[in-house]
């Protein structure tokens, strides 16, 4: 009976041996690799309302040239012009000035 208890040990510590040697082998995620960039591409089309927007309905107002040149220099300007920030110690404490 002891011998007998032994080599079964032995088969099962083989078995969970080899077991663990060919699963290193084995991808371990094989559904979720077939499936990988499906959640990116759900969450894209949804954010999609209507891709064909402009050919349904198109634009019955339009901007004339010279307020549309105008807009996109404030626009660039507004890139060039950097306006300073106050400095981050002195929030909420004052501007200085005294009584007025």
């Amino acid at each position: 009976m002891k011998l007998e208890h032994i080599v079964f040990a032995r088969r099962v510590a083989l078995v969970v041996s080899l077991g663990g040697a060919l699963g290193g082998c084995m991808s371990s995620t094989p559904i979720w690799d077939a499936h990988m960039g499906e959640a990116l591409k759900t969450v894209t089309q949804a954010q999609i309302i209507d891709p064909h927007a402009a050919e349904h309905a198109p634009s019955a107002q339009g901007v004339d040239g010279k307020s549309a040149a105008s807009a996109m220099a404030n626009y660039d300007k507004s890139f060039k012009e950097v306006v300073p920030t106050p400095n981050a110690f002195v929030i909420g404490v004052g501007n200085g000035t005294v009584g007025q």
